[in-house]
């Protein structure tokens, strides 16, 4: 309990009236939007993704940058381009998740992105495959200030782990682990909150109950079992109807999906290469509203694209393919 409060607090504190009023504005727009089946847009993003690299270690089997599907170029973003979406945006946003494709602390600058992030009153969350979390980068992590933390670990030893994490090393991923709470000890620090986070698949649906206790065991603040996104082998897909998406193998989601998406109005996904995205289903930025360096923060969600793309939720959000495969509104 005392981990979830301070993380709370943490969360409390970027919070101030003019984020509060923009908030305000953009759940009103979007429920007049769903009653009136056009798109009405106050108010700016409050949450934003920005993809600190596109590179990753690990090969993992439905992953389009694992699998090297990725039709992006690689590399890492510019940290001048990152600095000026943070200044722009400041103002609305509360919080930045800094990952989308890719293994964030490959990327050089993620701790300077982070801490840079923090100093503009922003709560920082990334996600990481545990593979780089040395002493070195622990304490680094801690120091920049790092909100939350999510650690993917998806089986209990490393016959299971590596099915899809593959190239993982499931014994360091473990020490990782051991190494970045024990440096929260040694720092005296109540961040990064960290979340085991544990994908269910037919091959580990077995140990979901080792998996909560290795959590307790490891020192985490808390074990999230999820569901699995699936998008060519519909075999690997667990059996526990419980946790998942799919009710046939051509992937189609258990629930109708709603002609419309929250994500629209809250957030936004700014690539490598400053294409804004939808959301982290665009995995290609197929769907992107045009480049950061042409647009301003403030003017996102009048580009064409998004008016486009909009209405085509509004019509049928199962003919767009990115949604198909969405677990958004379900």
């Amino acid at each position: 309990m005392k981990a979830e409060f301070n993380d709370i607090n943490r969360f409390i504190s970027v919070i101030s009236i003019c984020k509060l009023l923009n908030s305000l504005k953009l759940r009103i727009s979007f429920y007049l939007s769903i009653i009136t089946k056009k798109t009405i847009l106050w108010g700016k993003p409050e949450s934003i993704s920005i993809e600190p690299t596109n590179i990753c270690n690990l090969s993992c089997s439905e992953c389009p940058t694992g699998t090297n599907s990725l039709t992006r170029k690689k590399g890492d973003i510019d940290l001048k381009l990152f600095k000026q979406i943070i200044d722009d945006g400041k103002k609305y946003l509360y919080n930045i998740i800094l990952y989308f494709q890719g293994e964030p602390f490959i990327s050089k600058d993620i701790y300077e992105q982070i801490r840079y992030a923090k100093d503009n009153k922003l709560y920082t969350i990334t996600s990481t495959n545990a593979h780089y979390l040395n002493k070195k980068n622990c304490d680094k992590i801690i120091n920049s200030g790092l909100d939350r933390l999510l650690i993917s670990l998806d089986g209990t030893n490393q016959e299971t782990y590596e099915k899809y994490r593959i190239g993982g090393d499931f014994s360091k991923v473990i020490n990782g682990i051991k190494t970045l709470i024990e440096t929260k000890a040694e720092l005296n620090s109540n961040a990064p909150y960290t979340i085991l986070q544990f994908l269910v698949f037919k091959h580990n649906q077995h140990q979901i109950d080792e998996i909560k206790q290795l959590g307790k065991e490891l020192g985490v603040d808390r074990v999230e079992i999820k569901t699995a996104q699936i998008i060519n082998n519909y075999e690997i897909n667990t059996s526990i109807d419980k946790f998942s998406r799919y009710k046939n193998k051509k992937l189609e989601p258990k629930r109708k999906l709603p002609n419309h998406c929250k994500r629209m109005w809250n957030s936004v996904v700014i690539t490598i290469d400053g294409n804004i995205s939808p959301c982290c289903f665009d995995k290609d930025s197929t769907y992107n509203y045009g480049n950061y360096s042409d647009i301003s923060f403030k003017d996102i969600r009048k580009h064409k694209n998004y008016i486009a793309f909009s209405k085509k939720i509004f019509a049928s959000r199962k003919s767009i393919d990115i949604c198909t495969n969405c677990s958004e509104g379900l």
